[in-house]
């Protein structure tokens, strides 16, 4: 029974050997070529600037939400991208599971949007 386990388990320690045998590596034969740009802060290729943005450097709560909601509704075509896949299987019991699951969405998509979530000020 456990042998038809074997090449799984040989597969995952080979990719962390593989993983951990990179990252060990990677300071002993890599190119140790320093400079200013290396050592400063990635802002997009924008030359970072000493002083904060206007706001005090704060970032608007508005790109947070957002992101969020980006979150929950990529989640949400995760899970019903395989219920698509075998709904005939799953019978009432999936489709009331799904149901659910689409109503629980559509009600934090309507609060968010009568919260003005979805306006972009």
């Amino acid at each position: 029974m456990l042998d038809s386990y074997l090449p799984l388990v040989l597969l995952f320690t080979l990719a962390a050997l593989f993983a951990l045998g990179s990252a060990a590596a990677a300071p002993l034969i890599g190119p140790r070529r320093y400079n200013a740009a290396k050592l400063d802060a990635y802002e997009c290729g924008i030359e970072p600037s000493p002083a904060p943005a206007a706001g005090g450097g704060r970032i608007p709560v508005a790109f947070y939400r957002f992101a969020l909601l980006f979150i929950i509704f990529d989640i949400e075509m995760i899970f019903l991208y395989p219920y698509a896949v075998v709904s005939d299987q799953l019978g009432l019991f999936g489709f009331a599971a799904i149901t659910i699951f689409i109503a629980t969405i559509g009600f934090a998509y309507a609060y968010e949007w009568s919260r003005g979530g979805l306006e972009w000020d």
